[in-house]
């Protein structure tokens, strides 16, 4: 397959592994690009020594081109930043910030960065700013999506950017590579189809939710981690909205958080207040919400953890290995191309 995508990056296929924390792990990023895609490692829940470490460790698995991702809001964001310039990664995926700098810097040893967008203004903006593409995240997906499904947001960006746009959200098979390349994607990104791999170290307990669950069966709420994020439906994930934020266990998740990424708490606590309360409240939200994915992800725990899944986890059946998810997914997609084709003469 050829696409502006593969080119930009080249791989071989227009699918990109999504960077999810926990998940998008060493093993899997290097399991999806020799697979032919893109894998994008999470730097989300590392410090710079472990993202240094993660580095190091696909470059060992695959000579194959890959990716890592970067939140832009989350505490050591900036120095996760700083080892991938240093280790002139390929490709840098961002989101949740402006990434103006990071451009910059990547573009000097030639590498590629991509911001993750949720409407036209942002990508609008990521592509004013220099960005190489963006992965347009329809309503649908895990996690932070919003009001547009992707089936319209995006031809909407197709219609008004010059830079391809990366389809993200209820993809999960070859119907949905070739609907997105229909709409005018240059790409796909995939997270939950993903996570239900042979490869992909979610604990067996939520792979087996994810095969079990339907289409209906997620949350789609700002009281889980202060944006609307959308979660696999259950007992502990109702519990959790209901709940809204907690303080009190936001002041320990955070001292964990700060014990992490090697800051003392008290500069960690100090450089929140001093953001503001608005940001202060979304740190606090951040904090209770990624140690109930941890454990969610890590330990299998379904009576504290919460797991993000999109709608499309109603569409998984099984657990293939991510060589055997390629196969199929092209497979399917190629077929439907000739089925379309002979429809339309």
């Amino acid at each position: 397959m050829k696409t502006r995508i593969t080119e930009l990056f080249k791989i071989k296929y227009p699918i990109l592994l999504s960077g999810m924390s926990w998940i998008s792990v060493p093993k899997m990023v290097a399991a999806v690009s020799n697979a032919g895609g893109l894998g994008i490692l999470a730097t989300g829940p590392l410090n710079a020594e472990e993202t240094r470490k993660a580095v190091h460790e696909i470059r060992g698995l695959t000579d194959k081109p890959f990716g890592a991702n970067l939140a832009l809001l989350f505490p050591g964001a900036k120095e996760n930043a700083m080892v991938l310039l240093e280790e002139q990664i390929p490709v840098i995926n961002f989101s949740l910030g402006k990434g103006d700098w990071l451009v910059k810097k990547a573009h000097e040893y030639g590498g590629k960065v991509v911001a993750t967008v949720v409407n036209a203004h942002h990508a609008g903006r990521a592509q004013d700013y220099g960005c190489d593409a963006v992965i347009a995240t329809g309503h649908e997906a895990a996690a932070h999506g919003d009001a547009l499904t992707t089936f319209i947001l995006i031809p909407a960006l197709v219609d008004t950017l010059k830079i391809p746009v990366i389809a993200a959200g209820g993809i999960g098979d070859g119907r949905g590579l070739a609907a997105a390349l229909a709409l005018g994607a240059d790409g796909v990104a995939m997270g939950t189809r993903f996570m239900t791999t042979k490869e992909s170290p979610l604990h067996e307990i939520y792979k087996s939710l994810s095969i079990e669950k339907g289409a209906t069966d997620t949350l789609f709420s700002d009281r889980f981690d202060g944006l609307l994020c959308r979660v696999l439906k259950t007992d502990a994930a109702i519990r959790a909205v209901k709940r809204g934020l907690d303080l009190p266990a936001a002041i320990a998740n955070s001292r964990e958080i700060a014990r992490q990424i090697h800051v003392p708490y008290w500069k960690l606590f100090l450089g929140v207040m001093a953001s503001g309360w608005k940001n202060a409240k979304q740190m606090a939200f951040m904090a209770n919400a990624f140690k109930a994915i941890r454990v969610a992800t890590e330990q299998g725990d379904t009576n504290e953890g919460v797991l993000p899944v999109g709608q499309v986890t109603g569409l998984i059946q099984d657990e293939p290995t991510v060589a055997e998810l390629f196969e199929k997914i092209i497979t399917e997609a190629k077929m439907i191309q000739q089925e379309l084709s002979a429809k339309m003469d």
